[in-house]
């Protein structure tokens, strides 16, 4: 396989969000990530693929979450080398909620938080994004408010959201990627996280497949994706859940907030809160 590396300096923001879109798709790129270089303070995106990259496509992909055209460094890297786990080395862990999620490279956790571990792997979520800290904000007020029992995480990633419900609950979790790679790295997660027997991952796209149904109604739904999703799924949402859910939705700009809110109120599903970071909002809404 001819692997390159194709890069370009920008804020942490940006970085974030562009890793967020091209890890949407699946044409461009087999993994991306963004980090900060710690001799100088910049962050930088990277992204690894599996070919000659369609800096193109990257372009338009920069113009539509960036607003404008960057300039990409393209470079031939070894096969050999993991650049998935490269790229996380420089990654401090992550507090939030009373959650920790660190890397193997990083020390055990300290005393009184809920320790998670993801190590590097193709699938997005190591908890640094603002989108998962708002998240695991949420699901740790929501988890201090009420118990849950009937638990649903779509678009799992690596699994970090799902294996945080599995550890403060000890309940079942439905963790659910329309990437067979994702649900791969959810079951090798939880099982380091000793939380295998809770969670059950599955392959499946939004929220149409046979398990999911026999799991509903649900009493608690999470879904770290993306806004233009979050809105097609608000129907099918109301679907699957119980009156009195929690719904708690990430990857939404705060431009894109009151979409997203709009789409859901339609379905009876209404605003409870909303976890603002950066530019990112984490919403927690109710269905009524």
């Amino acid at each position: 396989m001819t692997l390159s590396q194709l890069s370009t300096p920008l804020t942490k923001d940006q970085a974030y969000a562009l890793v967020d879109a091209v890890m949407a798709r699946d044409d461009v790129a087999i993994t991306a990530s963004a980090h900060e270089i710690e001799e100088t303070g910049e962050w930088v995106f990277e992204a690894t693929c599996d070919t000659d990259p369609d800096i193109a496509a990257f372009n338009a992909i920069a113009r539509e979450v960036l607003g404008g055209e960057v300039s990409f460094a393209v470079e031939a890297i070894d096969p050999t080398v993991n650049w998935v786990a490269k790229s996380l080395e420089g990654l401090k862990p992550v507090l939030a909620g009373g959650f920790y999620v660190y890397g193997s490279h990083e020390d055990a956790p300290p005393p009184g938080v809920t320790g998670i571990r993801i190590d590097a792997a193709q699938a997005f979520g190591t908890g640094h994004h603002e989108t998962t800290t708002g998240c695991l904000e949420a699901i740790d007020r929501a988890l201090k408010r009420r118990r849950y029992s009937s638990m649903i995480d779509v678009g799992t990633g690596t699994g970090v959201l799902a294996i945080a419900l599995a550890k403060r609950t000890h309940q079942p979790v439905l963790a659910t990627d329309i990437d067979p790679i994702a649900v791969e790295t959810t079951v090798e997660n939880a099982r380091d996280n000793g939380v295998a027997r809770n969670i059950i991952a599955i392959e499946a796209t939004g929220l149409d497949h046979r398990q999911i149904a026999a799991g509903s109604p649900y009493d608690l739904v999470v879904a770290n994706i993306l806004a233009g999703p979050l809105v097609a799924l608000a129907p099918a949402v109301r679907k699957v859940t119980q009156i009195g859910a929690t719904v708690i939705l990430s990857g939404i700009l705060n431009t894109q907030a009151n979409r997203v809110i709009s789409a859901y109120g339609l379905q009876h599903i209404v605003l409870k809160q909303k976890i603002e970071k950066k530019e990112w909002t984490t919403l927690v809404l109710e269905r009524v």
